[in-house]
């Protein structure tokens, strides 16, 4: 049995909106009861169904069109569901496809009368589709699930008209079965895209960076106050989150959520991912044009002013905001990176100003930031926790992987964090009910500090560990239960799969970004 989404060659061609499903026959016979149960609106709306012509039936409802056609004779049940039994032996196929429409576009569908070798010639291209994006990976290989496995998932994440990359494709798979952690991923959060864009980027596929840089700018309307954590992938930034009282949720978890009320929330670290993503594109041979270079001036005016306050930080906690270590450092990341693309690029910037700023956040994190009787870094200032978002510290320079503090605050991490073998994001009090189970990503993160701190023994150590909690088609979700060899929150999950990589290429002794030509940093 095969099931795609359908692609078309040529990118300027537009999208089918089609899932297929193939069934073929290698040997023996095989008897198989189909039902299409489409439902809409999250399962409040039963669609009017009816034929459209041969083996082709209209799935309809106030908003959305459905049409389920191939060479399967499907029958009508209760004007909602479509029904059939089939036998296949070797050597047949059978074909179904499932195709959206807006529906008053219905009289405009096309008939078609071999939708079976339409279909087929689908997988084809559709094949050949992929192929051809995958040569533009350049590493593909490395222990457990490749590469090129997590390079696909991430790229399929993405939705092409408007270069945003989303989060999962799910909503509300619990983190902790039977309890509340249940969120809605299906956005493109600011944060997850550009981690994206890197690992892509590194891996050989840098396309998609670009695409992202433009969503951002776009939707933040070149104005660094509109900026916000998260969008739908049209860009819309009301993202309400609502509770939806007639589902059970997998497993009778509960609530399931559609929106995220995440969308509301101050999360300064996305200052530096920004700025920090313009300065990787940067080192790809491209220059800022002046009305971007405003824009990128605007966002280090904004972590300068905005970096003091507390925020709701990387975890996007729904208790009090705190003073995040991760997020003040990516403030400082922000001012470091935007006097590097003016020094570079000879831009308008008040340097001196910014200077001083970098200066004063550089004070403050390793004056509060720091647990000195340890000498490592901590959750947020005056804890005495850890945090595995601490790991990413080393991504913008602000310290070296085998700074004798990271060094430390690695294995305070691995010492305090570990569960089974895995790492937890944090231990501390978050305000909502409920264990969560160990973070792959983390997990990854781990590694990739490990490896480069020339650990590479002990890293490949966790690596092997992370990998375990692939399926068997090399896809990984948010989180990981070892006792239970249970899958955990929303799947598959971009930012597993992103950090994936970067573990991978850390232990391939893959090199970091450079700075710009012609930067003094």
């Amino acid at each position: 049995m095969i099931d795609f989404f359908s692609m078309r060659m040529g990118g300027r061609r537009r999208p089918r909106r089609e899932l297929v499903r193939i069934i073929e026959g290698v040997r023996g016979k095989m008897e198989f009861e189909i039902s299409i149960v489409p439902r809409l609106d999250y399962g409040d709306v039963k669609p009017w169904v009816y034929p459209s012509g041969d083996h082709a039936y209209f799935a309809v409802g106030s908003n959305t069109g459905l049409r389920i056609f191939g060479d399967v004779s499907l029958q009508v049940k209760a004007d909602h569901d479509l029904h059939a039994t089939v036998r296949v032996k070797a050597k047949q196929r059978l074909h179904l496809g499932l195709q959206y429409f807006r529906p008053e576009k219905a009289h405009t569908v096309p008939q078609r009368r071999k939708a079976g070798a339409e279909l087929r010639a689908h997988f084809h291209e559709t094949a050949r589709w992929w192929r051809q994006w995958a040569r533009r990976i350049v590493y593909t290989d490395g222990p457990g699930p490749g590469i090129l496995r997590s390079a696909v998932t991430l790229k399929a994440l993405t939705f092409a008209p408007t270069g945003a990359i989303i989060a999962a494709p799910t909503t509300s798979l619990p983190e902790h079965v039977g309890g509340e952690r249940n969120w809605d991923y299906r956005y493109c959060w600011i944060r997850d895209s550009i981690f994206t864009c890197w690992a892509l980027t590194n891996s050989g596929a840098g396309a998609e960076a670009d695409g992202v840089r433009r969503f951002i700018q776009r939707t933040a309307a070149g104005n660094a106050d509109e900026l916000q954590v998260l969008y739908a992938v049209d860009g819309k930034r009301r993202l309400t989150e609502v509770r939806l009282s007639t589902l059970d949720g997998w497993r009778g978890s509960r609530p399931a959520r559609i929106g995220n009320a995440a969308e509301r929330q101050f999360q300064a670290d996305m200052y530096g991912l920004v700025l920090e993503l313009s300065w990787r594109w940067t080192t790809q041979g491209h220059r800022p044009s002046e009305p971007y270079w405003r824009f990128l001036r605007q966002i280090v005016e904004a972590a300068i002013l905005r970096g003091p306050e507390p925020d709701r930080g990387i975890w996007e906690i729904r208790s009090r905001p705190l003073h995040f270590v991760h997020s003040k450092v990516m403030c400082w990341a922000a001012v470091d990176r935007g006097i590097a693309l003016a020094e570079a690029y000879g831009f308008d910037a008040p340097l001196a100003a910014w200077r001083q700023a970098r200066q004063d956040m550089r004070n403050q994190i390793e004056r509060r930031g720091v647990d000195h009787g340890r000498n490592i870094f901590v959750r947020s200032f005056g804890s005495r926790d850890v945090d595995a978002a601490l790991l990413l510290l080393p991504l913008t320079d602000f310290v070296a992987y085998d700074d004798e503090r990271m060094v430390r605050t690695t294995d305070a991490i691995r010492k305090e964090l570990t569960h089974d073998g895995l790492l937890l994001r944090y231990r501390s009090e978050d305000g909502l009910r409920g264990h969560e189970g160990a973070f792959l990503a983390c997990t990854f993160w781990l590694v990739e500090c490990l490896a480069r701190q020339d650990r590479k023994r002990e890293a490949r150590t966790v690596f092997r560990r992370a990998c375990a909690c692939a399926n068997d088609v090399g896809l990984f979700a948010e989180q990981f239960s070892r006792k239970k060899g249970q899958m955990l929150g929303n799947f598959p999950q971009g930012l597993t799969h992103l950090a994936h990589i970067n573990a991978a290429l850390a232990l391939s002794s893959m090199p970091l970004p450079q700075p710009p030509a012609g930067s003094t940093r």
